[in-house]
């Protein structure tokens, strides 16, 4: 195959500088409009997107928060969790998952993976609920839905809450569904390296439940529905005006964006395609994959020394995750046998992908896999 010829120096795991230039003229106009109209906290802006959010993904109510992680705190203290309860989720995750457990003062409980999804194993999730089981935090990882028909039919027998991290999920889809719409609530993240994502921090929570958003539009304001008038001990976790701005001008692009990163996949697959030494991401038949990762497993004990000759050539990859939740110190308490999740870490690496990804790029990054390789 002849070399592309690339003219980057550098081949970063994800380039937002072509879409900043791209959308510049928006994202100005709509920060200039903040400014002239000096509202800055909970504004138009704000109102705005969490209607056109709730819009998109076709739930009924989608309330704007600071981050991520504390969508997934404030969708478990809205549900009750707390002291003396537990939560069920995946050792395969960001730290966030299980800290936010932690935060609401619940114990998280781990159930093995999928190693070929990289998902929460549905099959592994009854054998850990136990009388004191409150919840099932499934993270949508990497951009692909959790098998979730099993779960909610758990949660129906077993009277829990399911809440959905979909942080690195956003637009994506299981059986026509959007993530996040599925269980009683959906957590987001709009971290700037996500599908969707702000120039700063911000998160949000989707509910079907009027009474949970209520609840959680109160938490995120210090317990209040009236300013002054505060009937809950809560939080201060609104999402800033400017970064309702610049996600309101993001998201009409959002569906065109997450197929381009699909197209992206499909180029990976076919260059990659029956290399020795390495699997491909699966995709499996009930959802619909917005790869906010494309992350390949490097057999054999490979992987460090694939991502080092990669680097040598000025390819940036990522190990997303390089220790199982369960065995981070401070967990160490909680540490039981998470096989999937504990081989995943040795093998798993993202390799550069985006919206704007070029092909050539993408040929030399799979061809530079292909050398290290031999």
């Amino acid at each position: 195959m002849e070399q592309p010829q690339v003219t980057l120096k550098r081949v970063p795991v994800l380039d937002l500088s072509q879409e900043i230039m791209e959308l510049k003229p928006q994202l100005l106009r709509s920060i200039e409009n903040v400014l002239d109209k000096g509202a800055f906290i909970m504004g138009e802006n704000v109102h705005e997107f969490e209607r056109e959010a709730a819009e998109y993904l076709g739930v009924q109510h989608a309330i704007a928060l600071n981050s991520g992680t504390d969508a997934l705190v404030l969708a478990l203290l809205t549900a009750g969790v707390g002291p003396g309860d537990e939560v069920v989720t995946t050792p395969f995750t960001f730290f966030a998952t299980a800290e936010a457990i932690s935060q609401v003062g619940a114990v998280p409980v781990f159930a093995d993976v999928d190693p070929r999804t990289f998902n929460l194993d549905v099959n592994r999730i009854e054998e850990v609920i136990t009388p004191r089981t409150k919840a099932i935090i499934p993270v949508h990882l990497f951009g692909q839905v959790v098998d979730m028909d099993p779960i909610l039919e758990l949660a129906d027998r077993y009277g829990l809450y399911v809440v959905e991290d979909t942080a690195q999920a956003f637009g994506a889809e299981y059986k026509g569904r959007k993530a996040g719409t599925i269980g009683d609530f959906g957590c987001f993240s709009f971290f700037p390296s996500k599908n969707l994502g702000t120039y700063g921090d911000g998160g949000m929570i989707t509910t079907n439940n009027a009474v949970f958003a209520e609840r959680v539009s109160m938490l995120r304001a210090h317990g209040s529905k009236k300013k002054y008038m505060n009937e809950l001990v809560g939080y201060n976790s609104r999402l800033d005006e400017i970064q309702a701005a610049i996600l309101r001008v993001k998201l009409p692009y959002i569906e065109e964006w997450n197929e381009a990163r699909r197209r992206a996949a499909d180029v990976y697959r076919e260059l990659l395609d029956k290399t020795p030494g390495i699997l491909l991401p699966a995709e499996e038949f009930y959802g619909r994959h917005v790869y906010h990762q494309f992350t390949i497993r490097v057999l054999d004990g490979r992987r460090d020394e694939v991502q080092a000759k990669l680097a040598a050539k000025g390819i940036s990859s990522v190990v997303y995750y390089p220790i199982p939740v369960h065995q981070l110190p401070v967990y160490h308490h909680l540490r039981v046998s998470q096989p999937a999740a504990e081989l995943l870490a040795g093998e798993v690496l993202s390799l550069p992908i985006g919206p704007k990804i070029e092909a050539s790029v993408q040929q030399f990054v799979a061809e530079s896999v292909i050398e290290a390789l031999r």
